[in-house]
């Protein structure tokens, strides 16, 4: 299978940036809002639900790759056919608050699932977080054996943090920089870091390892184009800057 070249460069150059508008979000207003500030904002993707509707809305307001998310690998199908360029299990975010968990097995399942629907598309599936973190590490291994192109870390929602402002997004970001640190040591295939970061945290989740970061509430809960934008920009350029730290050195 082959990865959009856009993303793949922005991935193997440890600045990829995808922007989430989240898996059970099928507002088509609130959805385009989403997609036109990743666009604007010089995101490197988008992630949507898996939708064939909001695909072809995504593809008229942007030339970026689409991702579609879901937890039912025969939801892949339409919005595919429609012009999907990758699709993700998970983000598993969305389900926590309902009690239902994902375990190892069933992520490992449904990633066979996935690929043995779709054999030829690229394929990006999460880890949970509620796995201890040796636990993730053995299922990230598992899942590229399984075919996964791309693993995502997760981790926002079982964070507690204590403090305010800086220490707090540090703190709520710290079982999603741990899981990419660990599973970048693991595995050959690019990690993204997702679930809980922001300007502050986005440059940890790169040093730690990731070849990217994906964000969502950040920016799909505010209610403006031009704010989405604003908090975009920044984590492009604060992804950006490590990069142009890192050619330094």
């Amino acid at each position: 299978m082959t990865i959009h070249p856009h993303l793949q460069r922005s991935l193997s150059e440890g600045r990829a940036l995808k922007i989430i508008s989240g898996l059970t979000n099928f507002d088509q207003v609130q959805v385009a809002r989403v997609v036109q500030a990743a666009d604007q904002g010089g995101a490197t993707f988008v992630d949507i639900a898996a939708d064939a509707e909001l695909v072809r809305l995504a593809r008229q307001l942007t030339a970026l790759p689409i991702c579609v998310s879901a937890v039912e690998p025969e939801k892949f199908l339409a919005p595919v056919a429609a012009g999907a360029d990758l699709v993700e299990i998970g983000n598993f975010d969305a389900f926590y608050a309902e009690g239902r968990r994902f375990e190892a097995a069933e992520v490992l399942a449904l990633t066979r699932q996935t690929r043995d629907l779709l054999p030829a598309m690229p394929l990006s599936v999460t880890v949970p977080h509620v796995l201890p973190l040796d636990e993730q590490v053995a299922l990230a291994e598992q899942l590229v054996e399984a075919g996964a192109d791309i693993i995502q870390t997760e981790g926002g929602t079982s964070s507690q943090p204590t403090h305010a402002g800086t220490l707090g997004l540090i703190e709520k970001a710290a079982p999603t920089l741990a899981a990419a640190h660990a599973i970048s040591q693991a595995v050959a295939v690019p990690v993204l870091c997702a679930s809980g970061l922001s300007d502050v945290t986005a440059p940890m989740a790169i040093a730690a390892g990731a070849s990217g970061i994906g964000v969502g509430s950040a920016v799909n809960k505010l209610d403006n184009v031009v704010a989405m934008v604003a908090v975009v920009r920044s984590l492009v350029e604060v992804i950006a800057s490590v990069r142009r730290a890192q050619v330094r050195v």
